[in-house]
């Protein structure tokens, strides 16, 4: 995470840490997953934009954009601060894909402060978003706190939210068709033995979409493992199409 090598003191221990593994023959590709965003510093982000081999791709939980529900969370920003994090990292690294988390029906998230979520996700517009209903967990400081949400509302949220976000990340795949983009050849589809799969540097594996590749020239059949150029012919929501090229 964003916060490695804090425990031993050390300052900007993870831009450093890219910059070795980056360095280091037989490693391709360098990702971060789960970061912290209190803990965004611009010697990590200026670690991805500078090293071709750390993908452009930030996982930042962020869980809410009300104030008042992170306060409840114990965490700390606003919408505010979190849209000029944000701005930032869009800034120090160009291209980035910028994936979130977020918790619908915490205890005292009022309607209210789930509109301010859902005009935080339309204005931010991330490239990737996943949301959670809360649940109730025993032992937990949540689990004390008043003014529970029922799940039902909670699960009408989230759907709102989900529903938003497909809109959101169709619109922006879209703009990828014509691209020819670098993807890690992973075999057969999961999804049909008639198409292939890959992924792009800004698709995290199990979480993330994919690249389904439906046409391989006769001349190249590529291992599982190999990095290949596709050019992007359809894209949907999460999912992009696309056939495999010689540049």
């Amino acid at each position: 995470s964003s916060r490695y090598g804090e425990d031993l003191g050390k300052q900007d221990a993870l831009g450093n840490l890219i910059r070795e593994l980056a360095r280091t023959d037989g490693i391709e590709w360098v990702r971060v997953m789960y970061t912290y965003p209190t803990h965004i510093s611009d010697s990590f982000l200026d670690a991805i934009a500078a090293e071709p081999k750390a993908v452009n791709y930030l996982d930042m939980p962020l869980q809410h954009a009300s104030q008042n529900v992170l306060k409840l969370m114990k965490r700390g920003g606003n919408r505010k601060s979190l849209e000029r994090l944000i701005e930032r990292v869009r800034e120090r690294v160009p291209g980035i894909a910028v994936r979130t988390t977020f918790i619908t029906g915490f205890p005292g998230e009022t309607e209210e402060d789930f509109q301010e979520l859902m005009s935080f996700i339309k204005n931010v517009e991330f490239d990737r978003v996943g949301v959670f209903t809360y649940s109730d967990e025993e032992g937990t400081p949540a689990y004390e706190l008043p003014n529970k949400v029922p799940h039902r509302t909670a699960a009408r949220r989230r759907t709102a939210l989900m529903k938003e976000q497909s809109r959101i990340s169709k619109r922006r795949n879209r703009k990828r068709i014509g691209e020819v983009v670098r993807v890690l050849f992973e075999g057969e589809s999961k999804e049909s033995e008639l198409l292939w799969q890959g992924r792009m540097e800004t698709q995290a594996p199990d979480i993330d979409g994919c690249v389904l590749i439906n046409d391989v020239p006769e001349e190249l059949l590529p291992a599982e493992g190999d990095f290949v150029n596709v050019e992007i012919t359809e894209a949907h929501e999460y999912d992009l199409i696309g056939r495999i090229v010689l540049v």
